[in-house]
């Protein structure tokens, strides 16, 4: 039996906080149905940037299927600050063998760390892409101080960074570069498929933009792509949430390029949610400046909807198993992609989507290869 500990500053269902929230929920399920594992998660209930948005807490600890808990602590200020959380450490690591945290520029990070450290526990360290940067990164100097701590109480023997693609080992190396690096792409689930959907109805090309409304998505080139095209034919959803500010001036963009009418703005969007949105959809556009992953083109292509990706993910792969595109980030070759990919098979496209996500990352074969670093970690410390 492994004991693990999940500390996360937000868990589900706190979907606000995007991608990372679906992939640890996902991890966690799928590693708990193994009887050699036994399970905690230690959170706060934050679930978005208001202290009034939380998750609704019943029970401490909260029971989760398929038998693990979940300690909820009462988020107090910022995005995750929880005085209980930094009390219930020092039991929760010392009850587990191995203990996996999440995030970088998170209030428990170094705590995790440094506790840790004084009790002698293997970490395996997810920054979710924290360690990547873009032009437009904000508070580079505070970061940057932030990662000499950490590295500060890295000890390399102890600690394994895990990241989810090549790109984001290498943004870990530069940060911490004495640190183990281990890659493991986030899992998806296969759902199954409707008996049968429409493509392109009535010559409407249905794009969708799904995920946290923020400017390192590069959304503002989605929409002047739309704009270039000038095709009242092309539609496009924009489902997700963020700073009211921020979502304001997509909104005033969208006026400002005469998109009215065909461009949506959805709001947030239910896990439960998502099989309908996906089945009305034609194409999905990832057009990030920068991604440690981009869950939702694993749940795109799991779901068989085609993608186009900007370059700033880690999914070169899309064009090389010809389910997608691949493109620069600007109008234009989003623009030029959206009409190429009209023009191609794209139930054809979403189904090798499809079996490339189930060979390559169905939950099963990721949270083998996790539970496979679990094991190696609690082996050499016990």
């Amino acid at each position: 039996m492994i004991r693990i500990l999940h500390v996360t500053p937000a868990y589900f269902p706190a979907t606000y906080w995007g991608g990372p929230v679906f992939s640890l929920y996902g991890l966690c399920n799928a590693i708990a149905v193994h009887n050699e594992i036994e399970l905690r998660v230690l959170s706060t209930d934050s679930a978005g940037p208001r202290l009034s948005q939380k998750v609704d807490v019943h029970a401490y600890p909260t029971d989760y299927a398929p038998g693990y808990e979940v300690y909820f602590c009462q988020r107090i200020a910022g995005a995750s600050f929880a005085p209980r959380m930094f009390a219930e450490l020092p039991r929760l690591i010392r009850w587990a063998d191995v203990v996996h945290v999440t995030a970088v520029y998170s209030p428990p990070t170094i705590p995790v760390l440094l506790a840790c450290r004084l009790f002698g526990k293997p970490v395996v360290w997810s920054p979710r892409g924290a360690f990547q940067r873009w032009e437009a990164s904000t508070r580079p100097w505070l970061k940057a101080m932030w990662d000499a701590i950490c590295r500060s109480l890295i000890v390399p023997a102890r600690t394994v960074i895990h990241t989810t693609s090549e790109e984001e080992a290498e943004a870990s190396r530069r940060r911490v570069p004495r640190a183990v690096i281990k890659i493991i792409p986030n899992g998806v689930d296969i759902p199954r498929l409707a008996a049968s959907r429409l493509w392109i109805p009535e010559g409407e090309l249905r794009l969708l933009y799904l995920g946290r409304l923020h400017p390192k998505k590069g959304i503002e080139n989605l929409l002047r792509a739309l704009a270039v095209l000038n095709d009242g034919s092309i539609t496009l959803r924009i489902c997700g949430t963020g700073e009211s500010s921020y979502v304001e001036s997509l909104r005033t963009l969208s006026q400002s390029l005469a998109l009215h009418g065909r461009v949506s703005f959805i709001g947030e969007i239910a896990a439960c949610e998502k099989d309908v949105i996906f089945e009305s959809t034609d194409i999905c556009v990832v057009p990030s400046f920068t991604e440690n992953f981009g869950m939702v083109v694993a749940e795109s292509l799991a779901r068989g909807v085609p993608v186009i990706a900007a370059r700033g993910t880690p999914w070169a792969g899309v064009a090389e198993k010809r389910c997608g595109l691949w493109v620069d980030n600007n109008p234009a070759s989003l623009a030029a992609a959206i009409v190429t990919m009209r023009g191609e098979d794209l139930p054809a496209k979403g189904l090798r989507g499809r079996e490339w996500m189930r060979e390559s990352f169905g939950w099963p074969r990721v949270a083998e290869k996790m539970m496979s670093l679990y094991q190696e970690l609690a082996d050499m410390f016990r």
